[in-house]
């Protein structure tokens, strides 16, 4: 994070002084405030979008969501910089790579488990995060590494509005996958199918619906959905193998804002969580990893369901 931040908040702000010696920051370094949050807002949203489907599907927490984020960052590293693939090639790698890794996660750290209660099914994915942690670190060390940038030159200056071209390309990214997303599960059988399967899978079962191969989709889909975020944030970013722990939290604590089972929640509280974490971190940088933790405390105080949550009562 310390990378992206230093990127974001310390490269030429243009500022101006009052009479009493106080700094304020000018509408043109708010609005790349805005910006930067609202990309960094983008990756928590994507990663909170695969903590959603996998917890509508299945009813569990995966833990293991950061991995679907650094391991892909270290496949594009030995793609790009060991194999000297071109971009396309090694990106489409990392996303077929994804798929698989999707599918063997789910059939080792969940579909043992898939008749159990939700206990052992959670500790099983922390376990996997371990795992995945050691397992990276013995393959590429405990050395920082640089993922490749696809623009030479950082930032783009539009009448002194300097906005870096790696955000806007995180934006422009998401916003076409959020699409693709809402004509999948609204507009194609395959997404009715996951949508029956994350509501009910005793009646979708019934109805025909092969729940096991809509659950393994669903891990496939979230994994393609870290290994996008991870091509997108690792040129921001230091790569190591704890890279994908704080944008996890964070990404978790973004979903139960919006409200934790509900997509446009995941997603709205995703860009919030990004635009305020910005905005604290010109302020108050010694807080910015906290930011986040601060809202959602005052989330489940005032509105323990989240934004898009509904309450819901149980019977005595």
């Amino acid at each position: 994070m310390d990378c992206f931040l230093s990127v974001v908040y310390c490269n030429g702000f243009r500022q101006w002084t009052t009479d009493n010696g106080q700094r304020s920051v000018d509408f043109i370094t708010f609005l790349q405030l805005i910006i930067s949050g609202l990309a960094m807002g983008a990756i928590y949203a994507l990663v909170a979008l695969g903590f959603v489907l996998i917890y509508n599907a299945v009813g569990i927490v995966n833990f293991a969501q950061g991995e679907f984020i650094m391991i892909p960052a270290f496949f594009g590293i030995t793609a790009l910089v060991t194999w000297y693939l071109p971009v396309p090639v090694a990106y489409s790698l990392v996303l077929a790579a994804m798929v698989v890794f999707g599918l063997v996660f789910e059939l080792i750290a969940y579909y043992p488990l898939r008749n159990r209660p939700f206990l052992p099914v959670v500790i099983s994915t922390i376990g996997a995060s371990i795992l995945l942690k050691n397992l990276a670190q013995n393959i590429w060390g405990a050395i920082p590494l640089r993922f490749p940038g696809l623009f030479e030159t950082g930032t783009l200056n539009l009448g002194g509005l300097r906005i870096g071209l790696q955000h806007l390309l995180i934006l422009g990214v998401t916003l076409i996958l959020l699409i693709l997303q809402y004509l999948l599960f609204e507009k194609t059988l395959l997404g009715k199918k996951m949508q029956a399967t994350a509501q009910d899978k005793q009646t979708a079962r019934l109805m025909g619906i092969p729940i096991n191969k809509m659950i393994a989709l669903t891990f496939i889909y979230s994994a393609l959905l870290g290994g996008v975020a991870a091509l997108l944030v690792a040129p921001i970013l230091n790569v190591t193998k704890d890279m994908g722990g704080p944008i996890a939290l964070k990404a978790f604590s973004s979903s139960i804002i919006g409200g934790f089972g509900s997509i446009p929640g995941a997603i709205l509280g995703g860009l919030f969580v990004g635009v305020i974490e910005a905005i604290a971190g010109k302020y108050y940088s010694a807080y910015t990893d906290g930011v986040a933790f601060f809202v959602l405390i005052a989330v489940l105080l005032f509105r323990p369901q989240g934004i898009f949550g509904e309450r819901i009562a149980e019977k005595a």
